[in-house]
């Protein structure tokens, strides 16, 4: 029997501004870009996404799309394999790959209402719901602000884990960073698992010099002490502190994960399927981490990375990101949500069930 072929990729960016600005030990915004992709055909219509620039839509538009209309709507492969090959003058990390992301999600999607299966059956399930953790704390939040966010993530989505921004000012501010975790730890219980996220902004010594408060309060997770970019302190952090040591949010290709594995930099590989190169690229870097005994975790997206880990061996846990759970609501329909720290993952319809809000169209 012929399959249909991809014949129009359609793609948009949606701006969602945020209540109040952002920020993280490195970083602030006051916003968040959400491009999609919609691949058609015939009257089927896959659904992909990304976060970042508007700009990921002209590559779709210019680089991607060309290669990917008159591709057999379920030959997922080789239209990654186009596209990969497409950017060769483009290269991958940065912008490309989040383009590529969104397409390689939105053909999986295509391709899973074209042969009228689940999306995470077609890929393999080998569970019905992936568990979350709370994750945001951001920074630039005020105290009450935090125990308010904290509180609703424990109480009423039933998390057992949570995640707060630590690392301020790029490290400038360690007195505020212990306090932080401290009140966390306070609101939270002592029975839910802290995790504290530094975005790559201390200096060594100074992750050290935190020891002493992620230890008295029971941290259990230590994600991007240090830049990524330095596997080797990374590598030397994870055998000095007895909080698991995490990164690999910005990996983009699976040289980028392999090389972080193989300098035994991480306890638990994180991975991003609107970065790496959508479900397929997250496959294979799961894979890896297989490979070398390391769990892995999903970063941001929950949404979009519920079907792929619902189908991954070695994943542990999905980041419930509160800046994506609240720009999705505005431009997704038939969303999920969390339930005793949980998100189930439809088996009951074609697809990974999320489609584009009409307003958003």
């Amino acid at each position: 029997m012929s399959r249909p072929l991809v014949t129009e990729l359609r793609v948009r960016s949606h701006r969602i501004p945020l209540p109040r600005p952002e920020s993280d030990g490195t970083l602030a915004w006051n916003a968040t870009v959400i491009v999609t992709v919609e691949a058609l055909a015939g009257d089927r219509v896959g659904l992909g996404w990304t976060y970042g620039p508007a700009a990921a839509a002209a590559v779709v538009d210019e680089v991607l799309a060309p290669v990917v209309r008159d591709v057999g709507a379920t030959d997922v492969g080789l239209a990654h394999l186009r596209m990969r090959q497409a950017s060769r003058n483009a290269p991958t990390p940065g912008l490309v790959s989040l383009a590529i992301s969104a397409v390689d999600v939105a053909l999986w999607d295509l391709k899973a209402k074209v042969l009228g299966a689940p999306l995470a059956d077609l890929l393999g399930r080998v569970r019905s719901s992936v568990p979350l953790y709370g994750s945001g704390g951001f920074t630039s939040m005020t105290d009450d602000q935090l125990v308010e966010q904290l509180t609703a993530w424990v109480v009423d989505d039933g998390m057992t884990a949570v995640k707060i921004k630590i690392g301020e000012d790029r490290g400038g501010n360690l007195e505020r960073d212990a306090h932080r975790i401290a009140l966390a730890r306070r609101t939270i219980g002592s029975t839910v698992a802290l995790m504290v996220d530094a975005n790559g902004g201390y200096q060594t010594k100074q992750a050290v010099a935190l020891a002493t408060d992620l230890e008295r309060q029971r941290v259990v997770w230590f994600e991007e002490p240090v830049s990524s970019d330095r596997l080797a302190d990374l590598a030397l952090l994870r055998g000095l502190l007895r909080q698991e040591i995490t990164a690999g949010e910005y990996g983009t290709t699976v040289d980028y994960f392999r090389t972080m594995l193989a300098a035994g930099a991480v306890d638990c590989l994180q991975i991003d399927a609107s970065r790496c190169g959508g479900y397929t690229g997250m496959l294979a870097a799961a894979s890896i981490a297989d490979a070398y005994g390391v769990q892995v975790s999903s970063h941001c997206a929950p949404h979009l990375h519920a079907p792929v880990c619902a189908a991954i061996p070695n994943f542990r846990h999905a980041e419930w990101f509160a800046d994506h759970v609240a720009a999705d609501a505005l431009v997704f329909d038939r969303l999920a949500t969390a339930s005793g720290g949980q998100l189930r993952v439809p088996d009951d319809e074609p697809g990974h069930g999320i489609t584009l809000r009409a307003a958003a169209a």
